[in-house]
């Protein structure tokens, strides 16, 4: 087994069309403003940019994010990362009643040294560091879906 290797899959069900949830997921670089765990996102170009991360653990994870697929009517969005993460990312997002079913999907290598360094005795705490990004980006997306002064 590598330790270094992940995968992650999250569900979120969210109460906003698949149409509006694809429309604020495809613009990575407002992240920031409702996924307090992005903490910045700098566009290279069209398709590319840089993405600075950090959760509960005190250590930031930088990667360049290339998309390799922008699909609004498969509802998929994925990119390509490397740097402190390799590997890739996807969005799939279904109509769910009303609503949205917004499935993550991540499967990445870590190659940032002290993760590298603590992989077998810090694994069980990466993934809840992880868990807990992704609690705090569903919070946040919904918050921004209902905009202000709206009930989520």
């Amino acid at each position: 087994m590598d330790w270094c290797h992940y995968r992650f899959r999250s569900l979120w069900t969210l109460p906003a069309p698949p149409t509006a949830v694809y429309d604020v997921l495809q613009r990575a670089e407002d992240y920031p403003h409702w996924w307090p765990q992005v903490r910045e996102v700098i566009r290279i170009d069209d398709t590319s940019g840089t993405i600075r991360i950090r959760s509960v653990l005190p250590y930031d994870l930088a990667f360049t994010a290339r998309e390799v697929r922008n699909d609004p009517a498969a509802g998929i969005l994925e990119i390509e990362m490397t740097g402190d993460l390799d590997g890739w990312a996807r969005w799939t997002l279904t109509a769910d009643g009303t609503g949205t079913l917004a499935r993550y999907d991540q499967e990445v290598v870590v190659s940032k040294p002290l993760m590298r360094r603590l992989a077998v005795p810090g694994r069980p705490v990466f993934r809840a560091n992880h868990a807990l990004m992704m609690r705090a980006g569903r919070r946040g997306l919904l918050a921004y879906l209902a905009g202000p002064g709206q009930a989520v």
